[in-house]
């Protein structure tokens, strides 16, 4: 029965992966079942839990901050790598507002909120690219290296430190100025329409500009986006590797606290 000492140990890395893929971009969808979720969360724990040696751990009350602990871990862990995932959302919400697409938002089944058009072509690009290049086993790295980090049995992690709260900030910059970089191409081709568009009303006042420029915007646009897709597939490529980083700084700190 020495299994039963062991019982609480693997319930608080169960905890911990659980909250990790409730707010980890593809594992967290709602088209993903939960029961799917719950399954993979007990297999990949009991792979952990054979793993790290767990210490045998008391039911009192320090097992429960403990478990809290535990689900404040891993929802950061995925926050932190659902912030700089959403980088393509907020690209193609700046690429539908000079293509005139942004009159025009859908719902996404994905997550059950409203999107941008152009972003969510690039999401589902991101999302299968994400997956043929194996980088979704890149954040499930990042889960299961955490306990070296933060054991289980530890206590001290001081969450509102000020270098946690920095590269929480950081990450945000982080997803912005690759969005940026996402649909500057776009962004910046069909700027130059629109001064292209505004020296024709000025010699030709008759001409309608804002009959003209929607379609034209949209016609130049899409051409470009597919000229693009080798550069935003990199730029993805590069956004997993910021991922990953990050969420191991953030461990980082957890254990430096």
């Amino acid at each position: 029965m020495e299994w039963i000492n062991q019982l609480p140990a693997f319930l608080l890395i169960f905890v911990r992966i659980l909250a990790f893929l409730a707010t980890l971009p593809v594992f967290s969808y709602r088209n993903v079942p939960n029961i799917f979720k719950i399954a993979f969360s007990l297999f990949f724990a009991y792979i952990i839990f054979f793993t790290l040696d767990a210490p045998a751990i008391g039911i009192d009350a320090t097992f429960f901050l403990l478990i809290i602990k535990e689900v404040l871990i891993g929802l950061l862990l995925g926050l932190i790598a659902s912030i700089l995932f959403y980088a393509i959302q907020v690209a193609g919400a700046f690429i539908d507002i000079k293509m005139g697409f942004l009159i025009a938002n859908v719902m996404d089944p994905q997550t059950g909120a409203q999107t941008p058009l152009t972003g969510g072509f690039l999401y589902a690009f991101a999302v299968l690219f994400l997956l043929v290049t194996d980088g979704h086993h890149l954040l499930l790295d990042g889960i299961f290296y955490s306990y070296a980090y933060v054991p289980v049995e530890e206590m001290n992690v001081q969450f509102g430190g000020e270098s946690v709260m920095e590269t929480a900030a950081g990450a945000v910059l982080a997803m912005f100025v690759i969005a940026f970089q996402m649909a500057f191409p776009i962004v910046g081709a069909l700027f130059l329409v629109d001064v292209a568009l505004g020296m024709m009303s000025r010699a030709v006042p008759q001409m309608n500009v804002f009959v003209v420029g929607l379609p034209l915007k949209i016609f130049l646009g899409l051409p470009i986006m597919l000229l693009m897709l080798p550069a935003f597939f990199w730029l993805v490529t590069n956004l997993v590797d910021e991922m990953v980083i990050t969420m191991r700084m953030l461990l980082e700190l957890f254990e430096g606290a």
